[in-house]
C-alpha cells in the first residue's frame, strides 16, 4: 500500500481573496480525495497483492500483537523442535513481555537446550533494532564515531519504516453499519487514525522486557552526548534541541543548550545551529497532531454504546499446559533476556563537561 500513497498532483490553488464559499471549499477538498482515490486505484491495479479480498480487521491486529507466535511455540514443542519452539516463544514475548505462561515456557525451553541470551532470536525484529542496540554498546564502551554511525542509520530505518506503517493505516476498512455521510467518515478516519497513533508504540523495541520509552527522543539523547564527545558542537546542539521537542522539561538538556549556547562564538555557532532537525520536526508535529485529532474523536464523535466499559476475554492459553511439577528443577528463571550493559546516557546526556556551565535564569 505505501508503494501507492505518494502525493497525489497538486491541487489548484484557493482563490487569494479568501472569500472562497464554505460549499466551495469542501468541493475543492473532496475533489483532492476523489483525485488521490483514482491514483490510488490505478496504481493497486498494477499489483498482485490487491487482487485478492483483504483479510478482516481483527486477523490483521492478531498479527500485529504477534498472537500467532503464542500457539505456534506450544505446537512446535509438541513436534520436538525445540529450536524453533524457542524462537516462536521469544518472538511472542518481545511484543508481550507481560504474558507469565509464555515466559514459563521460554525458560523451559532454554533449560532443556542451554541457549544463552544471545542466541534468543526475535523472528520480527524490524531491521533499525539490532542496529540501534549496537550503537547504544558501542556509545557503553566509548566509541562515540561508531556509535553515531549506528545511531543514525537505527533513526533513518525506523522513520522509514514509520512511514510504511502510516500508509498501511489507509488501507481497507470494514464498515459494519449505516450511518449518515460525515459520521462514517469521521468514523473511516477515526480508524485509520487509531492505527496510525499505535504505529509508535507497535515500532518500539523491546530491550531486556522493557519497552525503550520515547524512543526517537532517546536516540537524539545519545546523539547529543557522543557528539559531543567527538567536539562536534554542531551536531550535538541540534540533536539536543531535537530532543527537547520530546522532553521540554528536562533540566539537564536544557542546560546543555544554556552551555552551547554560552559557548556559541567559541564553536563558530550560528542560530541556526540550535534549531530541531528537520526529520525531528516532522516525526513531532506527525505524531502531535495525530493524538490531538484521535482525542478529539473520543471526546465527541464516540457513539453512546462506545461509552460503556466492554469486558474483554484474554486469548485463550494453549490446551495441555505444563504443569508446575514438570517445571521442577527445569532450567532457570531468569529475570531479563540481556546481559546488564544496557544503560541510560550517564546523568541524561551528560552535562557538558571541560569547562562550568552557566546558571539557567
Amino acid at each position: 500500500h505505501a508503494n501507492c500513497s505518494g502525493p497525489a498532483p497538486a491541487p489548484k490553488p484557493d482563490p487569494d481573496d479568501g472569500r472562497a464559499d464554505e460549499w466551495a471549499r469542501e468541493l475543492r477538498l473532496f475533489g483532492r480525495v476523489l483525485e488521490r482515490a483514482a491514483c490510488l486505484r490505478r496504481c493497486k491495479r498494477t499489483l498482485p497483492a490487491f487482487q485478492v479480498p483483504y483479510p478482516p480487521r481483527q486477523l490483521l491486529r492478531d498479527f500485529q500483537s504477534r498472537l500467532p507466535y503464542q500457539y505456534l511455540h506450544y505446537a512446535l514443542f509438541k513436534a520436538n523442535r525445540l529450536e524453533k519452539a524457542v524462537a516462536a516463544a521469544y518472538t511472542f514475548l518481545q511484543r508481550n513481555p507481560k504474558h507469565e505462561l509464555t515466559a514459563k515456557y521460554l525458560n523451559y525451553y532454554r533449560g532443556m537446550l542451554d541457549v544463552a541470551d544471545e542466541s534468543l532470536t526475535d523472528l520480527e525484529a524490524q531491521p533499525y533494532e539490532a542496529v540501534f542496540l549496537r550503537a547504544v554498546k558501542l556509545y557503553n564502551s566509548g566509541d562515540f564515531r561508531s556509535s553515531t554511525e549506528d545511531m543514525e542509520r537505527a533513526l533513518a530505518e525506523y522513520l522509514a519504516v514509520f512511514a510504511r506503517c502510516l500508509a498501511g493505516c489507509e488501507g481497507a476498512h470494514e464498515q459494519v453499519d449505516f450511518k449518515d455521510f460525515y459520521p462514517a467518515i469521521a468514523d473511516l478516519f477515526a480508524e485509520s487514525l487509531q492505527c496510525k497513533v499505535d504505529c509508535e508504540a507497535n515500532l518500539t523495541p523491546n530491550v531486556g522486557g522493557y519497552f525503550v520509552d520515547k524512543f526517537v527522543a532517546t536516540m537524539y539523547h545519545y546523539l547529543q552526548f557522543a557528539y559531543y564527545k567527538l567536539n562536534d558542537v554542531r551536531q550535538a546542539a541540534r540533536s539536543a534541541a531535537s530532543y527537547m521537542l520530546f522532553d521540554p522539561n528536562d533540566s539537564i538538556m536544557q542546560q546543555n543548550l544554556v552551555y552551547y549556547r554560552f559557548h556559541r562564538a567559541r564553536w563558530g555557532l550560528e542560530e541556526e545551529d540550535f534549531q530541531p532537525r528537520e526529520e525531528a520536526m516532522l516525526y513531532h508535529n506527525q505524531t502531535a497532531e495525530l493524538r490531538e485529532l484521535l482525542e478529539f474523536t473520543h471526546m465527541y464523535l464516540q457513539s453512546d454504546d462506545e461509552m460503556e466499559l466492554e469486558e474483554t476475554e484474554p486469548p485463550l492459553e494453549p490446551e495441555d499446559a505444563l504443569s508446575d511439577a514438570e517445571f521442577e528443577g527445569e532450567g532457570d528463571y531468569e529475570e531479563g533476556m540481556y546481559a546488564d550493559w544496557w544503560q541510560e546516557p550517564d546523568a541524561k546526556g551528560d552535562e557538558a563537561e571541560a569547562e562550568p556551565e552557566p546558571e539557567l535564569a
